[in-house]
């Protein structure tokens, strides 16, 4: 699944995952620059099972990850 596909997936808006810190694509399609950026051009894709565990342990909605009990 693309990123798109990853956002309807989940329900999310057009965009919504644009900033988000996404777990590690299980395929790479294109370059990949030295320093293991990603090109303009090259895709990332992720397995259903890799957004679903993924989606599952992120935090919700205005959770406050800095603070621990």
């Amino acid at each position: 699944m693309n990123l798109g596909q990853v956002e309807q997936r989940l329900g999310l808006g057009r965009g919504a995952l644009s900033t988000t810190k996404m777990p590690t694509a299980d395929v790479v399609v294109g370059p990949v620059n030295e320093d293991g950026t990603l090109p303009r051009g090259t895709a990332r894709g992720w397995l259903p099972e890799t957004i679903d565990e993924w989606a599952a342990t992120r935090p919700g909605r205005g959770a406050r990850t800095d603070l621990r009990n």
